[in-house]
């Protein structure tokens, strides 16, 4: 197979004042489509430092510095929102984070092309550099993906490469629009960037904070304290704006559950908790919020929730229908976790008819309504030669 020819683009402009972002935006805004990216950072912060927005059209290729004195970036926001362009992003979650806490809003309407090439069969996670190589015919430099962003000023390699992010992105875009569209597939694309494009899957409850840390215990109690001082952590990490485990790491937060401490000295006594944190303003909210969880009643504690009680899935069926999702996606070409997850499997064999979406859509068309058929037994599966093939019954 013949690779494909690199092509020439437009030169790269850095772009640092207002007037040249709001005449390049007005530009972009007669497009049909944009590609963009970020660069950010957020190992000294709890909120992501925007540093660098790269923005890629037919005639312009501009790395916009974000940290730039002076620049109003309410133009890009406007871009981000216009309904008539398409934004074009790899990989978008991250990115999309970053506008909606800068615009409070998500940019619209949207293409991930990860997510379409999941669709169009290039695996569970097809790389930017994968997707350049293979479509483009572009080898991607990988040498600034650790640069520090918030350093100024950018050097040329910095910008370049930040460049090439958007550049070779457009024609991955087109690409694969013209593959989904050949393949009757753009819907199944659709289904997903209206996900992705819902704010409330970008927004954390404090509340829920503790799931993450996965406790080895049953103890409600126990449960009740870490939800209340993860929680906790959350909001003071906000407030304060600094990494979560730079306030307080996760072993000491379970540590801190286990002692619960009601008073500055025993809180000083935690790994990782000094006596000047303990006493001040940090230390006595978190003792504070020991003490109010501690006084919950037993119908307010909560429970993990593998620990809820409900039946277990067989492991027999669970492995039918890991085989027949790997049949379908196989067959299908496109990325079986973009089918169904472990959680979905799990739920296909011990609920009826469980709300999962790999019974909505286009999955349900084309893996869910057989996994269903295969939990009644009115399909079977078999082997043909070197495929796994499907038996009505």
């Amino acid at each position: 197979m013949q690779r494909p020819e690199p092509l020439a683009f437009p030169p790269t402009r850095l772009v640092t004042t207002s007037m040249e972002l709001a005449e390049l935006c007005a530009r972009l805004a007669t497009e049909g489509f944009v590609t963009v990216d970020t660069e950010f950072m957020r190992e000294r912060t709890y909120w992501p430092e925007l540093c660098v927005v790269q923005l890629g059209g037919s005639e312009d290729v501009a790395v916009v510095d974000a940290q730039a004195e002076g620049l109003d970036l309410s133009p890009l926001g406007h871009l981000l929102a216009n309904p008539n362009v398409v934004k074009v992003f790899h990989a978008a979650r991250q990115d999309v984070e970053i506008f909606l806490l800068k615009y409070g809003a998500v940019p619209t309407p949207m293409f991930d092309t990860q997510i379409a090439a999941m669709v169009a069969g290039y695996g569970d996670q097809a790389s930017y550099d994968s997707l350049a190589r293979g479509l483009a015919g572009a080898a991607i430099d990988k040498a600034h993906r650790f640069s520090d962003w918030s350093a100024r000023p950018l050097s040329e390699a910095q910008v370049d490469y930040a460049a090439a992010d958007v550049t070779h992105l457009r024609v991955i875009y087109q690409k694969l629009v013209e593959q989904l569209s050949r393949e009757g597939r753009l819907d199944w694309v659709a289904a997903e960037m209206a996900a992705l494009q819902d704010p409330a899957g970008y927004i954390q409850a404090p509340e829920t904070a503790w799931e993450k840390l996965r406790p080895r215990t049953g103890n409600r109690r126990f449960l009740s304290i870490l939800r209340a001082v993860a929680a906790w952590r959350e909001r003071e990490a906000q407030r304060i704006n600094i990494p979560r485990q730079r306030l307080v790491k996760d072993e000491t937060l379970l540590e801190i559950a286990a002692t619960t401490p009601s008073n500055a000295a025993e809180l000083a006594r935690a790994r990782g908790i000094s006596e000047g944190f303990a006493k001040g303003k940090s230390g006595l909210s978190l003792v504070a919020a020991i003490a109010e969880a501690r006084a919950l009643p037993d119908t307010a504690l909560p429970e993990m929730r593998e620990n809820r009680p409900g039946p277990v899935a067989s492991p027999a069926l669970v492995a039918l229908l890991k085989v027949l999702l790997a049949a379908k996606s196989e067959a299908h070409n496109v990325a079986p976790r973009l089918l169904a997850n472990s959680d979905d499997l799990d739920r296909l064999a011990t609920e009826a008819a469980p709300d999962v979406p790999a019974l909505k859509g286009w999955r349900r068309e084309v893996f869910g309504e057989a996994a269903l058929a295969l939990k009644a037994g009115r399909l079977a599966l078999g082997v043909d030669g070197r495929r796994v093939k499907l038996l009505e019954t």
